[in-house]
């Protein structure tokens, strides 16, 4: 059955901070995967988006995403242990409601997201990527990625990205948001250096485990410059959701 929420959850902590959200790093996988109605769940560190590699992690913002069996065990998730235990370290947060739309590849050996149907989208989608690198063809992805990672932040339509992973080295991966799926497809497959990493991908075998994902976004909530998001043209107020 696919799942009809998946929801990604956004904290961003002072830098006295960090030490106790690594320790809620260690301790609180386990907890979110307990909570009433998940599906799937995983904690993750985050990146500034600048390059999608090792150098790039951001201490300060921390992740969560969290696939539901129904709406309402996720409206549950701001009052779990949790949540609250982020929410006392966070000075700002966000959360995306996503519906899935396709999904390739797996996760821990899993397909999160089922097998979705698709269908027509006009408003904001946002991509996931993930994958698992293989410890000996690391260093050549990373090399590869610096410009693709340029290219991605000039790319029309962008309003989001940042560099997401469960751990420092060889577990990377990729959340952007897009105005419409128009522009995440042209800078998908029309853009010179992401269409040369994916012409690469094959040859180069640099993952173990790979997953791609698109979601329709249906709702975001809270402070949206947790995650870097980006006014809309004439729109000064766009970049803060609701409080």
């Amino acid at each position: 059955m696919n799942p009809d929420l998946v929801t990604l959850h956004v904290w961003r902590v002072p830098r006295r901070a960090v030490p106790g959200a690594l320790a809620r790093m260690a301790t609180h996988p386990a907890r979110l995967r307990r909570l009433p109605g998940v599906r799937f769940a995983k904690l993750l560190g985050t990146g500034t988006g600048t390059g999608f590699g090792p150098g790039d992690a951001d201490l300060t913002r921390w992740a969560a995403l969290v696939v539901w069996d129904s709406p309402a065990a996720a409206s549950g998730f701001d009052s779990s242990p949790v949540a609250r235990s982020w929410a006392r370290v966070a000075d700002a947060a966000a959360r995306l409601e996503l519906r899935p739309l396709t999904s390739r590849g797996e996760w821990s050996g899993r397909e999160p997201f089922g097998t979705p149907a698709g269908g027509r989208v006009t408003g904001p989608v946002l991509a996931l990527t993930r994958a698992r690198l293989r410890a000996r063809r690391a260093a050549t992805f990373w090399r590869a990625i610096p410009p693709v990672a340029a290219e991605l932040h000039a790319a029309p339509g962008l309003l989001a990205r940042f560099g997401v992973g469960e751990a420092p080295l060889g577990w990377q991966g990729t959340v952007s948001v897009w105005r419409d799926p128009t522009d995440l497809v042209a800078f998908a497959y029309r853009s010179p250096e992401h269409r040369a990493a994916i012409t690469r991908t094959p040859t180069e075998g640099w993952y173990a485990e790979e997953l791609f994902a698109r979601f329709a976004v249906g709702d975001v909530v809270g402070d949206r410059t947790v995650l870097g998001w980006v006014a809309a043209d004439g729109d000064p107020d766009s970049a803060r959701g609701n409080a």
